[in-house]
């Protein structure tokens, strides 16, 4: 029997609060219809397990299963760091991949989080981007359509480490590495999406002007709803507990800054952390998100869903958040009310 919202929150009781955290197909896999109907598919995030992976307790080949048989979710975005570097192990890749073909999983990404492709040293920007060319090989054999990567020190942002150069001298070369990183990667037919994650691409304008100075076609966005936050306060400690206590000072406009990155998105990242008594994201205003997409004319993609509330309860020990699974199917069930909402309008 298919589980509804009503049934989910009745049988879940009171719903949680906490603290947030932080090929070459086109923008859409398929072109608004005739019918101007507004749709898309819902695929699932690998970091929506995080506490369980970083612990031991799953690793990334019970992913494909995990995802199926649990939430009967068929469209896979793994995360680099949980293939513990066995992405170019073969034995390895082929096992993963006969478990997906297996289940009838969909590979669609790997959000890639490696050395920075921007950095002002040119011999470490180049190495940088050559060290990406595995993971487009990884997306290939696979069959997914994309890997996401950062404009920035990825490693840098998780310890507070300033990056150098103006935004400007940045955005330039984020223009050369990740240029260089497209021209790869459409020789395999993949695109390289970026995603705002911290730093300067926390700035939707700054991206922006980074896209309109490239003309591949494997370009694009992955506008993630809870990834806008330029500065926060600091940590008292690299302690978990002490890392998500921290509190967002300045923060980019998510619905605008969407609606700018919309344009180029390839796909959709769904953050959520907590809900409310009806089921609805304490942080984002879904209705409100989404009548943003549609209104763009982006239509027929995957949005993934990426909830890390089982983070905050499970590795900062505050358990008024849903765990992994139930805000899996928390946040499913309210992509499925955006469809029955805005779908047929």
């Amino acid at each position: 029997m298919k589980t509804t919202r009503r049934t989910f929150l009745g049988q879940l009781g009171a719903t949680t609060a906490g603290l947030g955290l932080s090929t070459l197909i086109p923008q859409s896999l398929f072109p608004m219809g005739m019918d101007n109907k507004f749709s898309f598919e819902i695929s699932l995030g690998e970091f929506s397990f995080a506490s369980e992976l970083y612990s031991g307790k799953m690793t990334n080949m019970d992913f494909p299963a995990r995802a199926k048989e649990v939430h009967d979710i068929n469209v896979l975005e793994y995360v680099s760091g949980f293939f513990n570097g066995k992405h170019t192990d073969t034995g390895y890749m082929k096992e993963l991949k006969q478990r997906c073909d297996d289940l009838g999983m969909v590979n669609h990404l790997i959000m890639v989080d490696g050395a920075n492709i921007t950095s002002l040293n040119d011999k470490e920007r180049n190495a940088a981007v050559e060290g990406h060319f595995e993971w487009v090989e990884a997306a290939k054999y696979l069959g997914c359509t994309s890997i996401r990567v950062n404009l920035g020190d990825a490693m840098g942002a998780l310890t507070g480490k300033v990056e150098p150069g103006t935004p400007e001298e940045i955005a330039s070369a984020a223009v050369d590495g990740y240029g260089k990183l497209l021209d790869f990667a459409a020789k395999e037919n993949i695109n390289v999406i970026v995603e705002n994650h911290f730093g300067n691409s926390t700035n939707a304008d700054w991206l922006v002007g980074i896209m309109e100075q490239l003309d591949q076609k494997n370009k694009g966005f992955l506008p993630d709803f809870g990834n806008f936050c330029a500065e926060r306060t600091a940590a008292k400690s690299m302690d978990f507990k002490d890392l998500i206590s921290t509190k967002c000072l300045k923060e980019y406009d998510k619905y605008e800054g969407v609606a700018k990155m919309m344009p180029y998105a390839k796909g959709i990242s769904a953050k959520t952390h907590r809900f409310d008594d009806n089921g609805y994201d304490l942080e984002t205003d879904f209705i409100k998100m989404f009548n943003i997409i549609k209104d763009s004319g982006w239509s027929g993609g995957y949005v993934g869903i990426e909830y890390e509330g089982g983070l905050m309860r499970d590795m900062g020990g505050d358990m008024n958040f849903l765990s992994n699974d139930d805000g899996v199917r928390a946040t499913k069930l309210l992509l499925e009310d955006v469809l029955e909402k805005l779908g047929n309008k």
